[in-house]
């Protein structure tokens, strides 16, 4: 009896082998593990902190701000005193719809958008066809050559399509002028100001689609192209049935990308035409930018920047779903 007791008064021995528990094991451990864990998590949002200042002060607030200003009459008194601006609610949005130069900008960038992200598609898909496919020689300079004008500043571009578009001494000119023809004004004309702004806007943006679509077609297998030519498949039929659907993800990818970028279209008709002639290549970031800054409509103009949003968000959300449905 008493030998049983001092027996289970003995503390148990450490299991040792395969079996046994790591080291550091139980409740010590669990605390240096929640010790280690929480020096990570403060070291985290130490690295952090820059960021997140920075996208507080110059993004979440100016955002935030904006949103409020849309809801009053702010205007250039309440640039020094904000406080003494005045909430009208949705009256900004109502007079919006309402305001004949707004309705006429959002159908320049409808336009704009419509015209010019379908032929941004196509060429750069033919583009990165080409130059994936059909050219061994030299491939890398024409790769560089078309992705040129993605890097090369609005200012730059405006001044070499300025001149090529000029109607008197411009490259346009010139070659009408050689087979005895005198060249329109494209900038100066109300039905070519905006093909003007799209071809100069596809030619600047055709070398972002064709890396995009070089890198999509390079992940193609080639055994699936093999298969295909095996069976009988022509050229035509091979892109139609195999190219285009295995790019499905990458062509809805550059489609999002392109139409979010040619909605908030600005440089190119504010270096090119100030928005003329009679408004005819006015947008609507464009405009924006007039009621903002150059009328201190502030609240007006700070609408008109929600409405975008929306504009865009919706779109965005659409294609993405079409995305999300067609690669499952």
């Amino acid at each position: 009896m008493g030998t049983t007791t001092a027996r289970a008064a003995q503390p148990a021995e450490v299991k040792k082998g395969p079996g046994a528990p790591p080291p550091g094991a139980g409740r010590g451990g669990a605390a240096r593990r929640k010790r280690s864990m929480g020096v990570q998590n403060a070291a985290g949002w130490l690295f952090s902190t820059p960021f997140l200042v920075l996208f507080t002060v110059f993004m979440a607030f100016p955002i935030l701000a904006t949103l409020l200003m849309s809801f009053t009459d702010f205007g250039l008194r309440n640039v020094t005193r904000p406080w003494e601006a005045n909430f009208i609610g949705f009256e900004n949005y109502t007079e919006l719809f309402g305001d004949e130069k707004f309705l006429k900008s959002l159908s320049n960038t409808a336009y704009f958008v419509v015209v010019g992200v379908p032929l941004t598609i196509a060429l750069g898909l033919v583009v990165a066809v080409l130059l994936n496919n059909g050219i061994d020689r030299a491939r890398t300079f024409f790769r560089v050559g078309f992705y040129a004008p993605v890097v090369t500043t609005i200012v730059a571009v405006a001044v070499v399509w300025r001149f090529v578009l000029d109607p008197s001494d411009g490259l346009v000119a010139g070659l009408f002028s050689e087979v005895g023809l005198t060249a329109p004004d494209f900038l100066g004309s109300e039905t070519l100001a905006m093909p003007s702004m799209i071809a100069m806007a596809v030619w600047r943006n055709v070398g972002t689609v064709m890396v995009l679509f070089i890198a999509g077609l390079q992940a193609i297998p080639t055994e699936v192209r093999e298969a295909a030519r095996l069976d009988g498949a022509g050229v035509w039929q091979e892109f139609r049935g195999i190219t285009v659907p295995l790019l499905r993800p990458t062509l809805l990818y550059a489609t999002v990308i392109t139409t979010i970028g040619y909605l908030n279209v600005f440089e190119e008709p504010f270096v090119m035409t100030q928005g003329g002639p009679s408004d005819s290549t006015l947008t609507v970031s464009l405009n924006m930018y007039r009621e903002g800054f150059n009328f201190f409509h502030m609240g007006y103009a700070s609408a008109m920047a929600y409405v975008l949003f929306v504009v865009i968000m919706g779109i965005t959300v659409l294609q993405l779903r079409l995305l999300k449905d067609n690669t499952k």
